[in-house]
């Protein structure tokens, strides 16, 4: 059954909206599974996703995922397994000192839409949530069917995208750049800070990786934001 993704700044009220929606969206016919940001970080917070998203139970995802990146990823992940999914804004509360900037979903983004937002005590629109996840069966995932010509565009961009982030770091690295230092990709509006040098080999590993859930819905709508995407992804990948 559907994936709800709870996002927004630290105080917003996410553990308390995710249990709502537990309360509301469980029941004799299916189980709702919050899953919350714990020890391993991100990395281990998607595997759990990924672990419980079948047909049948709701998952709830109750952290800040404040990146647009992370947003996408769960977004693959829901499209992996041919359900549907909605994203829940708290809107309010502070950005955390060791978080990164808090990324607004715009519903024009494919991986931020259905989405829904709450202020304060405003109450949950629950019975839009439910038809947006229960009433609605999602298409078949990509990779049951050819892909359409005109991703080809996007193909071509991920891989030109990825390999110039990748270029970039292993330059960088070449030139000395230490832990610590921001590394500047051409056309990218953020850097990359390294915690610990990275070798090609693990860099091309992660490209695989970030390519394979890329690849799962290609739009033209993420042409602009591949290479921003991909740092994001080393960002958290790279501990």
């Amino acid at each position: 059954m559907p994936l709800v993704v709870l996002c927004g700044r630290a105080g917003s009220g996410k553990s308390r909206r995710a249990a709502e929606l537990r309360e509301a969206l469980g029941g004799p016919e299916r189980a709702a599974h919050v899953v919350s940001e714990a020890e391993g970080g991100r990395a281990a917070l998607r595997a759990e996703v990924e672990r419980r998203l079948s047909r049948r139970d709701v998952v709830i995802v109750d952290a800040g995922n404040e990146l647009r990146s992370v947003r996408y990823e769960l977004y693959c992940a829901a499209r992996q397994a041919g359900t549907a999914r909605c994203l829940l804004h708290c809107a309010g509360g502070t950005d955390g000192p060791a978080e990164p900037p808090f990324e607004e979903p715009d519903p024009r983004n494919r991986w931020d839409r259905p989405l829904f937002t709450v202020r304060g005590e405003e109450p949950l629109p629950l019975a839009a949530i439910r038809a947006a996840l229960l009433a609605s069966a999602p298409p078949p995932h990509r990779a049951t069917r050819a892909q359409p010509l005109q991703s080809a565009g996007f193909l071509h961009r991920l891989d030109r995208a990825t390999q110039e982030v990748v270029a970039a770091v292993v330059a960088a690295q070449r030139s000395g750049a230490q832990p610590g230092q921001e590394v500047r990709v051409p056309g990218a509006a953020e850097g990359l800070v390294l915690p610990r040098p990275v070798s090609m080999a693990e860099l091309s590993r992660l490209r695989r990786q970030f390519i394979s859930y890329a690849k799962m819905q290609p739009s033209d709508e993420n042409l602009p934001q591949l290479a921003s995407m991909f740092l994001q992804y080393l960002s958290r990948s790279i501990q």
